[in-house]
């Protein structure tokens, strides 16, 4: 039986272990949690989620939800896990995070074709091996890494929004609703007007941050934007952003809120919140005096600050190819975030498509092709896509995905037609023994 190597137990980790086990391949799976820790991770599980717990949308006329829909029906165990843990998030599709890592890891150790060594991995091993030690890859494997292909990384600073418990909201001026009432009235409403608004970001902007080593705004992934660094952009971003109150309405006043901060459920007793989009590397002091001033939260209970982490990814155009693989040795491959691929989801597609390809490499079998009308093919091809100059993280997007041969005006309506034209390769991919 074939063996292969997996470095790291993180989402695209994990998945890359499950699809080559579930392809009869022997892997060995290695993890330096909870022997080594990073600064951002603070449980011994698999697949533990840093920042927020929201997989995104779930509508197929969102890039990420025909993502999500591909991978399922690919026999994703991350989407799998996820949709047994998930909390009520609206159209979104969100998950209790200690269930979904506690599931992720029971999963993973009691496949027969997978053993679980726990230590950490400061060197490249030989193929076949797929490296998926994620954003927060320890110095030394970092240090190897860069050796390996004589390159430096790239990296970027990410973020983790505050979480607080329920039963300290003021509901007396807060209000359950999903915005445009999509799905179910799920996210906590807690609104400003104009004079509190004002207030709220003259004290952001002026707050004090938290030493980051090497921090500076152009380095900030767009993505995961710090909540005071989108204020110092200008007095309205925050209100075209994670505040904007488009679709909500105030059942105090009857009409739309100056500002809205809206807050997610994190688990799954509906105990615990978090504060969507508000990622942050402010002093634990400064979040608790500036983000009380949000009228619903003055009293507000924080379980957990945010932090801010440096996040590492390689030049993959100039080193990987459409399977995630180095373009010098087939049989050594990379997955996850450190890839260029932005989010949770697309970590685990980059996992999945790097996993089986490896597995029809040292099976002997033709590799599956997904090509550029599938939202895992898109990203492939965009991590691996030559001509781009300047790369950086990408989330997906419809952008990247092959256009449509004929033309459709609106843009919902064009999205589900490629989203359907996608599912139609994917089914014609499985039939073939995918």
């Amino acid at each position: 039986m074939s063996m292969v190597k997996v470095i790291g137990a993180g989402l695209a980790g994990c998945e890359a272990a499950w699809q080559l086990a579930q392809r009869g391949i022997c892997v060995e799976l290695y993890e330096m949690k909870p022997q080594k820790m990073s600064p951002a991770h603070h449980s011994a599980d698999f697949a533990e989620l840093v920042c927020s717990n929201s997989f995104r949308g779930d509508r197929l006329e969102n890039a990420v939800g025909l993502l999500k829909e591909e991978l399922r029906r690919c026999g994703s165990l991350i989407m799998q896990c996820a949709e047994k843990t998930r909390v009520e998030a609206g159209g979104c599709l969100a998950v209790d995070r200690e269930r979904f890592a506690g599931l992720v890891t029971e999963k993973i150790r009691n496949h027969p074709n997978i053993t679980v060594i726990d230590g950490e991995v400061t060197q490249v091993p030989e193929g076949p091996v797929i490296i998926a030690t994620g954003p927060l890859t320890s110095d030394k494997m970092s240090d190897a890494i860069g050796k390996y292909f004589g390159e430096d990384y790239l990296h970027f600073f990410d973020a983790a929004a505050p979480l607080v418990t329920a039963e300290s909201i003021d509901m007396e001026l807060a209000w359950w609703q999903s915005r445009y009432d999509r799905g179910t009235p799920d996210y906590v409403n807690c609104a400003m007007n104009k004079e509190q608004y004002e207030a709220f970001v003259k004290e952001l902007v002026a707050a004090e941050e938290a030493e980051v080593h090497g921090f500076e705004d152009k380095n900030v992934f767009e993505g995961c934007m710090p909540v005071e660094v989108m204020a110092r952009r200008g007095f309205d971003t925050l209100r075209y952003g994670p505040l904007k109150p488009v679709g909500l309405t105030d059942p105090n006043t009857g009409k739309e809120p100056y500002a809205v901060v809206q807050l997610r459920q994190d688990n799954a007793q509906g105990s615990i919140y978090n504060l969507v989009g508000f990622q942050t590397h402010l002093k634990f002091g400064e979040q608790k005096r500036v983000f009380s001033m949000i009228p619903a939260l003055k009293n507000a209970e924080f379980v957990r600050y945010g932090v801010m982490h440096r996040n590492t990814f390689l030049q993959s155009p100039k080193l990987l190819d459409c399977y995630y693989a180095d373009r010098r040795n087939a049989l050594v491959a990379f997955a996850g975030q450190m890839t260029g691929v932005e989010g949770y989801v697309e970590s685990t597609a980059s996992g999945f498509l790097a996993a089986v390809a490896m597995a029809a490499k040292v099976q002997g079998r033709e590799i599956p092709i997904f090509p550029k009308t599938t939202a895992i093919g898109a990203l492939s091809y965009y991590i691996s896509d030559t001509t781009v100059e300047n790369f950086q993280p990408m989330n997906v997007n419809f952008s990247i995905v092959a256009p449509l041969e004929q033309r459709i005006r609106k843009k919902a309506e064009k999205n589900l037609a490629i989203a359907n034209r996608s599912l139609a390769v994917i089914e014609e991919l499985i039939a073939k023994g995918l």
